[in-house]
């Protein structure tokens, strides 16, 4: 570019874009779209500071990920292919292109995936497309190679999915400033130096260990605090209830007082890359108004709920027994509640978030230490830390029901229920 252009950004400072094609991508109304994409789904019912947006996160993957390429070619490290310059670039501002509103919470009541949506939007007739042509007419398959992790070259994956990735980095100092909370930072800078090409992996030098075991009690402390909070999960399952009511309502041929277009096509499960693009939070926070009058009491009470914030309440327990669920069951009956729209147990370790596993076989790629001698380690090994959190399903089962329940079961014969709630609060 002839003049290199510059983000102001309340977590890096400043983001630097030096590539046309970047500049580019930026301003394909596919990119502007994230805009109106929140980054924490429905975590601003609980921090209201939350309120960022995929927008700046993908522009901070992307820096994390230009400052450590730029340190790669500073050291002219000869394991690094800087021939994938570009092309890492491209992917770390792009990986988070396919999300829809509410994030996970509409993936998991229609079974979709934002990195398939992703790839199909880089490979579709779109402008993101026609912009990544013009660096070669197989970048975009190469781009959508390396976001759906199928490209061939794993230290190029590395940099934008991994255990140590641009895209966890970003995300934990972002989520953290914007939710006020002091967990999720670290020291991004030490990360950046210690950081290697070696033999094909990205790998952490052995003096930089204890940065990165910061980076994963950031890491842990945020998943246990902000993304498992059982009041955020309060309004995702509330979410999940009402996509999973008009889906219901649907297949019964329901007549729906307001739908719009990419609504009725989620809805029919034949969503093209042109609705996708037409799904986000503006329109889904619209459908939920309109959703709030609608004659079935159920989706309208749900909306209303979202909207108004009268989330589920919750009861912290062990995994609750059958017998106990029954008698759930029948109290919200006779309360005259559909058990299927208002009831949820609730285990944090099913989440789409993770913590620090090494050794799954999982996509993820592990954190490797590199010592004097050129040995890899994965860093479970040689840190006390990282052994004592990896690998721990800790939590507890949450039960979540309307309020009001409570109340009137006080006064019948499920008194005992409601007892035994308020005691395991």
């Amino acid at each position: 570019m002839k003049e290199e252009k510059v983000f102001k950004d309340p977590v890096h400072k400043y983001i630097y874009v030096q590539d046309k094609t970047i500049w580019d991508l930026i301003n394909t109304r596919e990119f502007q779209r994230l805009r109106r994409i929140r980054q924490l789904g429905t975590s601003f019912l609980t921090f209201h500071g939350a309120e960022h947006s995929r927008f700046s996160h993908s522009l901070g993957v992307y820096e994390i990920t230009r400052k450590i390429i730029s340190q790669f070619e500073r050291n002219r490290y000869e394991d690094w292919p800087q021939e994938e310059r570009l092309l890492c670039l491209c992917a770390a501002l792009l990986h988070d292109l396919g999300h829809g509103p509410f994030s996970h919470s509409i993936e998991k009541a229609f079974n979709t995936h934002h990195e398939e949506w992703s790839c199909r939007i880089v490979l579709g007739d779109t402008e993101v497309n026609e912009v990544l042509r013009r660096v070669s007419p197989d970048f975009p398959k190469h781009v959508a190679g390396v976001i759906c992790k199928s490209y061939n070259k794993e230290i190029v994956v590395s940099l934008v999915s991994s255990q140590l990735d641009a895209d966890r980095m970003d995300y934990l100092l972002r989520d953290a400033y914007f939710t006020g909370v002091n967990y999720g930072t670290f020291d991004l800078e030490r990360i950046l130096r210690v950081v290697r090409p070696y033999k094909g992996h990205i790998v952490v030098k052995e003096s930089g260990m204890h940065a990165v075991e910061d980076y994963l009690m950031s890491r842990y402390q945020m998943y246990w605090q902000v993304y498992f909070h059982p009041v955020t999960r309060s309004a995702e399952i509330l979410l999940q209830k009402i996509f999973q009511r008009a889906k219901h309502l649907f297949e019964e041929q329901y007549s729906f007082g307001f739908m719009l277009p990419p609504i009725l096509s989620l809805l029919e499960n034949r969503l093209t890359v042109d609705d996708y693009f037409l799904l986000d939070e503006a329109v889904m926070q619209t459908v939920l108004m309109f959703w709030c009058s609608e004659k079935d009491p159920v989706l309208a009470d749900l909306c209303s709920r979202f909207l108004n914030r009268r989330l589920l309440k919750y009861t912290t327990m062990e995994k609750p027994s059958h017998a106990l669920l029954q008698r759930v069951n029948s109290a919200l009956l006779d309360a005259g509640f559909d058990p299927d729209s208002y009831l949820e147990v609730d285990f944090p370790s099913d989440q789409s978030y993770d913590i620090y596993r090494p050794g799954e076989s999982d996509e993820k790629l592990p954190i490797l230490l590199l010592d004097n001698k050129e040995g890899l380690t994965e860093i479970s090994h040689k840190s006390d830390i990282v052994r004592s959190i990896s690998g721990i399903h800790i939590g507890s089962y949450h039960l979540y029901y309307p309020e009001e329940l409570l109340e009137r079961m006080n006064q019948t014969e499920y008194t005992d229920v409601a007892e035994l709630l308020n005691k395991r609060k």
